[in-house]
């Protein structure tokens, strides 16, 4: 680590397997290990709306977006978003930089405290230690390398961590498979007590509950289109001709971790009850793992979990750092400041963070130990990508949007995903309206959010003539 763009972006000189695998680790997670794999053994079939969303999501930031992104960040010479978003609407007040480093410092503590909460899960399922103590190794851990290491030490433990994660979806349903007999066993035990588990809408047909509910897990994908935590790894890559190829390596791996998530749910479904699972979907891979494999492998899929959940940890808090450290500290306060000086305050910074992070996270152990992994980490994706998504999209298509449609718009994406998240479901029920929270539920807010802010942009941008006489210019 020699200066603040090895801290934040590696450089920008970072090959494409190794941008790959960290994208595709850092937008997963344990939601996809613990969160996916219970909603497969939940749900079945259905849950590969999520797959499909992902792989859209996954498909269209690296085919038809990186590409154009990289070369903006480039021509702008870019390291972090807010650096890019200032540069491409020629914000000079700071304000649009402001507000993106914002969302981030608000978001991504809660995003991380949900990967804590998960760490705790995780300790716990596998080996029986307790919750608390679990989060707070796991936190320790992360420490180690990432106040030290930067982008850097985060990028390389993805690409290890990706590695662990996507074999190991592959591998436990296979086992699993052989271990009830075949297909045929799985697929005549399911039919026999869970039929809607082989129905692609969980046997109700296509109801307005579950065109909701297949919205909702296809718009997951949203998240992929934008998001700081994944887009700064395009920044960091080389150069634009290695996109093609990673693009390659992301949808494989999204392919065959996504399924395999869902199917290790399904098989897992037929083999064990729920009292096996504790009544908890999430830890279907800890007790099939700790069931059919022998104890090294098993060790290792516990590896593979925190593996998971460090991976998204330290490439968010590096993303919050740095929008706390470069996007304000220097580019709006201390313009002058040393590479030497930045780099201290950015360890100290991410530490402080990671510090908020844990804190959240025990908070929620505290206070909603048994709830599912999978929405509450949902619902730091889904501010974060209501936030940023629309407004890097529009930045990439639309040559109308003004630096006034891109902040009203962030704003937007921000309190939307609140007010659909907290007030929304219960004003509805206030005025009797049960469905209408019932169906906003199974949606959950990343889409309604996406689509308001998407909005906004668009309005507040055509009606801004002085921002589009800037543009103009």
């Amino acid at each position: 680590m020699h200066d603040i763009r090895d801290y934040y972006a590696g450089g920008k000189r970072l090959g494409f397997i190794n941008v790959a695998f960290s994208a595709r680790a850092t937008g997963e997670s344990a939601w996809l290990l613990l969160g996916v794999t219970g909603t497969g053994f939940a749900v079945g079939l259905q849950g590969l709306w999520i797959a499909a969303g992902e792989l859209i999501g996954v498909g269209i930031a690296w085919l038809w977006m990186a590409k154009p992104f990289k070369h903006l960040t480039d021509h702008y010479d870019s390291v972090t978003i807010p650096d890019y978003l200032e540069a491409r609407f020629n914000d000079n007040g700071h304000m649009l930089r402001l507000i993106a480093a914002g969302a981030l410092v608000v978001f991504v503590p809660i995003y991380a405290g949900s990967q804590v909460f998960a760490t705790g899960k995780a300790f716990n399922a596998f080996l029986d230690i307790n919750h608390y103590l679990g989060a707070t190794i796991g936190f320790i851990v992360v420490m180690l390398y990432i106040t030290r290491g930067g982008f850097i030490a985060v990028v390389w433990s993805d690409v290890f961590q990706g590695l662990l994660m996507v074999s190991g979806l592959v591998i436990l349903p296979v086992v699993g498979l052989l271990e009830a007999g075949g297909i045929t066993s799985i697929v005549d035990t399911l039919a026999t007590q869970f039929p809607g588990h082989l129905t692609l809408t969980g046997g109700q047909g296509w109801t307005t509950l579950v065109i909701f509910q297949t919205l909702g897990f296809l718009a997951i994908g949203i998240g992929f289109l934008g998001s700081p935590q994944v887009f700064v790894r395009f920044i960091s890559i080389r150069n634009e001709d290695q996109i093609n190829r990673g693009a390659v390596v992301a949808l494989t791996w999204t392919l065959l971790a996504d399924t395999g998530a869902i199917l290790l749910g399904m098989t897992g479904r037929a083999l064990f009850t729920d009292a096996d699972l504790g009544f908890d979907p999430d830890n279907i891979l800890p007790v099939m793992s700790q069931a059919l494999l022998l104890p090294f492998f098993a060790g290792v899929y516990i590896a593979m979990v925190l593996s998971a959940i460090m991976s998204t940890i330290d490439s968010l808090l590096v993303v919050a750092s740095s929008s706390a450290v470069r996007d304000y500290w220097q580019k709006t306060k201390h313009p002058d400041m040393s590479d030497a000086a930045l780099m201290k305050l950015s360890r100290q910074v991410t530490f402080i963070l990671a510090l908020v992070a844990f804190g959240i996270g025990m908070g929620i152990l505290l206070y909603d130990i048994e709830n599912g992994i999978f929405w509450i980490v949902i619902f730091g994706w889904s501010g974060i990508a209501a936030t940023f998504c629309p407004v890097i999209i529009l930045s990439l298509c639309w040559s109308k949007l003004t630096a006034l449609g891109a902040k009203c718009a962030m704003v937007a994406g921000f309190l939307s995903t609140i007010v659909f998240k907290f007030v929304v479901p219960p004003l509805f029920l206030a005025i009797g309206w049960d469905n209408g929270a019932i169906y906003l539920n199974a949606l959950d807010v990343l889409l309604p959010a996406f689509i308001i802010s998407g909005l906004i942009a668009v309005i507040v941008s055509l009606a801004d003539a002085r921002g589009t006489e800037l543009l103009e210019k």
